[in-house]
């Protein structure tokens, strides 16, 4: 089964980093796509201590990455990055398989 996403050298990094914080070396970042938002589809980041039943587990440079059957769909491709300029920092998705977003970068369509 191919991943459907590749994590950054500074998304791993940053998530090492969250799962030292909290004490979790088995969990990891829970990422998906669900309906909403003025394109359709929005991205959702959280942490999960482990991974469920039918998740997709990505490990790449001592970070663990969940990903939901229905999400993994949509992620195929992406590659999950990390951002920190002077005005925000956050989780960046570079998905390939984006046709449109709507203004405030929320929310997409495939």
């Amino acid at each position: 089964m191919l991943q459907s996403i590749e994590i950054s050298e500074k998304a791993a990094a940053r998530i090492a980093r969250l799962a030292a914080e909290k004490a979790r070396p088995e969990g990891g970042l829970r990422v998906g796509v669900k309906g909403g938002g003025c394109s359709g589809l929005s991205y959702f980041i959280d942490w999960a201590d482990a991974p469920a039943k039918h998740d997709q587990v990505i490990e790449q440079g001592g970070a663990r990455v969940f990903v939901d059957p229905k999400s993994a769909i949509f992620l195929q491709g992406t590659v999950l990055d990390w951002q920190q300029t002077l005005m925000q920092s956050g989780f960046v998705f570079k998905n390939p398989n984006v046709k449109s977003a709507c203004g405030c970068g929320e929310s997409f369509s495939v």
